[in-house]
């Protein structure tokens, strides 16, 4: 028989952290994971999908899969039995979206009965920048943990299956979900950054390096430190970190040139923002987003979507 018990999974450490300052009952999963960069599977909790992930943090960034924690609260999957709800922590960006669909898709494997709740930050009252759960104020924070979402089949149903279209081989077939209607107020913006995170049809650089480099032409950066603060700053549906923008400035890098007190766009830097000239191949392009290779699919920006890039 289930006692009246929450479970917390959160997005990260330091919303961990707040949850329990503000003593909100219950208990807690910290989803310390980042599945909307490198190679996944369906299967979460195998030795499988730890594999690749842990071969994809050491080559992508030299870090050890285990320093993050993640295996640790995998283990904490294996009982939810004792739980009537599960309050998912996530906020409006691709980033939190992908973990978000991950997670639900992981209690579904574990064959969790509970009750899910949707507790997401995005837009709120009275600010005018969307807003991640960590920059809420207690009362703001409180206020969306008593407003959170039930989610329906229907939710749970598109959470899996974008999961799934998202580890298999065709992220084409992503456009559909983005469109059907749920309780998921961001899940369709973030889905929309994802297909433009392909390389683009005319200048073989995707969304968000087109406009880190329409930053570098509009202000007057001064580094790449200075240059990464605009890209967190403006990078919309995303929510990419220091380390993943990081690395993008650098893949840029063939772009701009570089003094000791400015960073401007170079000859092929205006050439690819006047789509003058296509640079795939001159860019790093093997990189996995879920089941796909980055090069294996480019973005029609005219037609709207994703076209097999031979």
């Amino acid at each position: 028989m289930k006692t009246n018990t929450s479970l917390h999974i959160t997005n990260g450490s330091s919303l961990t952290s707040y949850l329990k300052t503000l003593q909100i009952e219950g208990d807690t999963i910290t989803w310390n994971e980042m599945l909307c960069e490198g190679p996944t599977i369906k299967d979460i909790d195998s030795e499988a999908f730890i594999k690749i992930r842990t071969d994809f943090f050491k080559t992508a960034y030299n870090a050890k899969y285990s320093d993050g924690g993640f295996i640790k609260e995998l283990a904490k999957f294996n009982d939810l039995s004792n739980y009537s709800e599960i309050n998912l922590w996530f906020e409006y960006d691709l980033f939190c979206h992908i973990n978000l669909i991950a997670a639900i898709s992981l209690l579904k494997q574990k064959n969790a009965t509970a009750q899910l709740y949707l507790v997401c930050s995005g837009r709120v009252k009275n600010e005018t920048e969307l807003k991640g759960l960590s920059e809420l104020t207690p009362k703001q924070l409180k206020e969306h943990y008593k407003t959170k979402i039930a989610l329906t089949v229907d939710d749970i149903a598109l959470a899996q299956k974008a999961w799934s279209t998202y580890c298999g081989n065709d992220h084409n077939l992503i456009k559909p979900l983005i469109v059907k209607p749920s309780s998921f107020k961001y899940l369709s913006n973030s889905l929309k950054a994802h297909i433009r995170r392909f390389p683009d049809t005319r200048s073989g650089l995707n969304t968000l390096e087109y406009n880190t480099l329409k930053l570098i032409k509009k202000h007057n950066i001064k580094s790449r430190h200075h240059l990464l603060g605009y890209t967190l700053h403006y990078q919309g549906y995303y929510g990419f970190g220091d380390t993943q923008l990081k690395k993008m400035i650098d893949r840029l890098s063939i772009f701009f040139n570089e003094t000791e007190t400015t960073l401007t766009l170079n000859r092929d830097g205006h050439l690819a923002l006047e789509l003058q000239q296509n640079f795939l191949n001159k860019l790093q392009t093997d990189f996995y987003f879920g089941g796909v290779n980055k090069a294996d699919f480019l973005y029609n920006k005219k037609e709207n979507k994703l076209i097999k890039h031979i």
